[in-house]
């Protein structure tokens, strides 16, 4: 069953329709595939007329919508002879970042990326992808370990920021992002992150330090999400959309920014429409990114690296 968001109530009036037509369709008396026809034509080209003119508040929506690719599909549909690896040898295990090894296209990859989960079963145990500080430190030791091996390192970023409950926090909720970020930038290997939905805060740069970065087309990333910004700066978090719209978050301004290096094109609709198609677009561009990455030696890459974040504030600032 598709779920629409509220902006999409036009096209969701016409699938109605077309699920009556449907339901009707086959019986001696009534022939409707015409008419279907027309009513599907109809509802791409609503489709294609609303998501021409997408608002920042509402690529949010889209980059948060639950039947979007989530890691663990990513890690089904595009790697081969995947072997997870779990816990951060110091506290335990952190489901809300998956990792582990596997052939990306015959390359052997180090992945890591954020799981949100996809019912409430799998959101519980995945703690809506929001990792703890153990998260964090399984990914540092990951990435390590991806150093020790001479293993390209593909991160996948969909969170809506790390966990700030009082246990994550008394045990080094800031320390271990912080390390799993100079991890990521020290990293001699070529290094990919991938925006797949929502990349937030710091939760989100812990593992998107890479030599090559890379958004959805709807995907969002940002500091702080706009609820959080609006409740920052006029202590009303029902002006998200007024903060979503000035806080330059989607891929499009990023891009244009020089914060993120390139956009990959999702199906009319969102990445939620055609999931098997979206998950080979991006394994594309990861594949593409490795392959220009290669050559480069690890001095460099590291070196390289180093000067894109630092280039990012002299940007802004000038």
């Amino acid at each position: 069953m598709r779920t629409f968001l509220d902006f999409e109530k036009p096209v969701a009036d016409v699938f109605g329709k077309i699920q009556e037509l449907r339901s009707l369709d086959g019986s001696a008396a009534v022939d409707a595939s015409d008419e279907i026809q027309k009513l599907e034509d109809k509802a791409e080209r609503a489709l294609a007329e609303i998501y021409a003119k997408l608002t920042p508040w509402q690529k949010t929506e889209v980059a948060r919508h639950p039947d979007r690719p989530h890691t663990s599909h990513y890690i089904a549909e595009l790697l081969e002879d995947f072997t997870p690896l779990a816990g951060d040898r110091a506290y335990g295990e952190d489901a809300a970042i998956l990792a582990g090894v596997g052939r990306l296209a015959g390359r052997s990859v180090a992945l890591l990326g954020h799981e949100r989960g996809a019912d409430t079963e799998s959101r519980i145990k995945h703690n809506f992808g929001m990792a703890r500080p153990e998260g964090y430190r399984k990914a540092r030791r990951i990435m390590e370990l991806a150093e020790r091996f001479r293993l390209p390192v593909v991160t996948l970023i969909d969170t809506a920021g790390a966990y700030p409950g009082i246990g994550a926090e008394e045990r080094g909720q800031a320390e271990a992002i912080a390390r799993s970020t100079e991890a990521a930038l020290c990293l001699t290997v070529p290094s990919v992150a991938v925006v797949i939905g929502e990349g937030g805060s710091g939760g989100a740069l812990a593992l998107a330090a890479s030599s090559h970065v890379v958004m959805l087309e709807h995907a969002i990333y940002s500091v702080i999400s706009p609820e959080g910004a609006a409740s920052i700066l006029w202590r009303d978090s029902a002006r998200a959309q007024e903060a979503a719209a000035n806080m330059r978050i989607t891929a499009q301004d990023l891009l244009r920014l020089g914060v993120i290096d390139a956009v990959v094109a999702e199906p009319l609709g969102g990445a939620h429409r055609d999931p098997v198609r979206s998950m080979a677009d991006t394994g594309a561009a990861i594949v593409a990114a490795l392959d220009a990455l290669a050559p480069v030696d690890g001095t460099t890459l590291k070196a390289q690296r180093m000067e894109r974040f630092l280039a990012i504030g002299r940007h802004l600032d000038g």
